[in-house]
């Protein structure tokens, strides 16, 4: 059995319980206990804060967590990366009213800005040159400026509409963050075994992501064109059909990728063309 450590609510939590289901793991979805295990994998699920996550792992209490790579890299427990998720990306960037005019990051000289993330952004004055003067704040980073706390804000963005209705503008960007799939650094043989078992199956769960079964007639003096325009996995299926001089092409494609060709397939004689989502593709 393998512990792994979730945030318990929010976009991260939403994406995360997203991809064990679709790798196949079963979760109880009771909003009352902190830890349940899965019904038909060796893993439990541990809820907690997202600050909380790092320490708990490095500490042994979980073996694994998924978190925030801002997170991981402020609280700078000493912990492995199994795996870089691709979901929950955001930046961590500085901000400042829509109303100041602004010159350049020598702005922040001096200036009292308001952050969650001090560690990270003492970092990022380091290596800038810049001195700030950081006011930590918990929670509701972006209303400092407006009730005069801060000057600016460093906090996290993701689609930019909290920055907008609280009338600031993003300027200076410090990092950007992706979920990552943490480990214990201790971690027994049996739990290695888990964990390699986790990412076969997460692996093939982001494999399958924007990635379509295409299948479509085309006439057999026309294939070799087809197939040359075609950015598939490896070299597609040909299957002759019934019809003399016809064949049955099958390919997986990224779905921007179909689209961008899909008139150079018609110009050839495709027809027929089918596009059928993929759940899982082994690599």
């Amino acid at each position: 059995m393998i512990r792994i450590a979730v945030q318990s609510k929010g976009r991260l939590y939403e994406d995360t319980m997203n991809l064990l289901k679709e790798a196949g793991i079963k979760i109880g979805n009771s909003k009352r206990t902190l830890l349940v295990k899965s019904s038909n994998f060796p893993v439990e699920i541990l809820y907690l804060r997202d600050d909380d996550i790092p320490q708990t792992v490095a500490s042994g209490v979980a073996d694994l967590g998924v978190v925030g790579e801002n997170e991981l890299l402020e609280k700078g427990e000493d912990v492995d990366i199994a795996k870089r998720l691709g979901f929950s990306s955001c930046r961590l960037s500085l901000a400042i009213p829509k109303s100041v005019e602004y010159s350049g990051v020598e702005w922040f000289n001096g200036k009292k800005i308001a952050t969650s993330y001090p560690n990270i952004l003492n970092d990022y004055m380091r290596k800038t040159g810049i001195s700030m003067d950081l006011h930590v704040i918990t929670g509701s980073v972006e209303i400092a400026p407006s009730i005069g706390l801060a000057d600016g804000i460093c906090d996290i963005v993701s689609s930019g509409s909290t920055l907008i209705s609280n009338n600031l503008k993003e300027v200076e960007e410090v990092m950007r963050s992706e979920a990552l799939l943490i480990s214990n650094k201790q971690l027994t043989e049996e739990k290695k075994a888990i964990l390699s078992e986790l990412i076969f199956r997460i692996d093939a769960v982001k494999s399958a992501e924007d990635k379509k079964y295409v299948l479509m007639n085309a006439p057999t003096s026309k294939v070799n064109e087809i197939t040359s325009i075609l950015p598939g996995v490896k070299s597609p299926t040909i299957m002759p059909l019934a019809t003399d001089g016809w064949s049955s092409i099958h390919t997986v494609l990224d779905e921007k990728c179909f689209w961008e060709i899909i008139g150079q397939l018609k110009s050839l004689g495709a027809e027929g063309i089918l596009v059928l989502p993929i759940e899982k593709m082994i690599l």
